[in-house]
């Protein structure tokens, strides 16, 4: 439906002859790379690119490479993360987005499984045997000593479907109740639902909503959120968020929003999708 948007086109544009947007996860340089990798694939998989395009494929084709060492991604290395760690983290995160068949990022996706699922060993979380599972997985001590849990969109994505049944119900509640929300999508806990419906906040708390309803053995427990989502339909029973929603990463979607028609039809799309993923199981 939005695959042939200006936005989409745009952004096809700029793709280089490696299949990367330049940098992958730093934008250090907006006026020599004008988007990353990662901001570019997320808003191609909102725009409903998948594997069966060319795009992503020449993209993930890139990302294997970078996994299996044949390519590196541009970026500075950061000194505030296990950089090899981490990179090798949200590359495969965002194959695994659009495909399961990358055996790199597979053993990535259960190494971190084990680990989460090692911190869950006795029904809550552990963070001391988060951090030993880690360093034991990675043959390091964590940079700086210090170690935050597992809730950030990377983890949260990259694990969804490579847990035993007990482990992921821990692991959602603990998500669904943590403090934090989801770091780099919303940073409040998630079983509280966002005091006004149109805000671009919102927008982030469907954001997360949309990662853990990936978690398939789980997903009923969102009923409150879909609820909440049926409760925010217009007359015409449909949703519209309004314009302040318009950060150019999950909206728009439309090449224009200055028909009102084409904000709703947009958010309508959006949100009757996360409810049917919710309410099919």
């Amino acid at each position: 439906m939005y695959k042939d948007t200006k936005w989409a086109r745009e952004i096809i544009s700029l793709q280089e002859e490696n299949g990367s947007w330049g940098y992958f996860h730093s934008l250090s340089e907006p006026n020599k790379y004008p988007i990353t990798t990662e901001q570019a694939l997320k808003r191609l998989c909102i725009f409903g690119y998948t594997i069966e395009d060319d795009v992503i494929q020449r993209a993930v084709r890139y990302m294997s490479d970078c996994l299996l060492g044949r390519n590196q991604i541009p970026d500075k290395r950061e000194k505030l993360h296990d950089w090899d760690v981490f990179t090798n983290l949200i590359i495969s995160t965002w194959i695994r987005k659009f495909t399961k068949h990358d055996k790199k990022a597979n053993a990535i996706s259960e190494t971190w499984a084990k680990i989460i699922s090692t911190a869950f060993t006795n029904g809550s979380y552990n963070h001391s045997e988060y951090v030993k599972a880690y360093t034991e997985a990675f043959g390091i001590k964590p940079k700086g000593g210090r170690l935050v849990d597992f809730v950030t969109f990377y983890q949260v994505s990259l694990i969804a479907d490579n847990l035993d049944n007990e482990t992921e119900n821990a692991v959602f509640d603990y998500i669904l109740n943590h403090d934090c929300g989801i770091y780099y999508i919303y940073d409040k806990p998630l079983c509280n639902l966002p005091l006004e419906f149109n805000t671009k906040l919102s927008s982030q708390y469907i954001g997360a909503i949309e990662l853990l309803s990936a978690y398939k053995n789980n997903v009923k427990k969102l009923g409150f959120i879909a609820d909440w989502l049926m409760n925010n339909q217009n007359e015409n029973g449909k949703w519209d968020m309004g314009g302040k929603v318009n950060d150019k990463v999950y909206f728009p979607l439309s090449d224009s929003w200055r028909k009102a028609e084409n904000r709703e039809n947009d958010c309508t799309y959006r949100i009757q999708k996360l409810i049917n993923s919710i309410r099919h199981f």
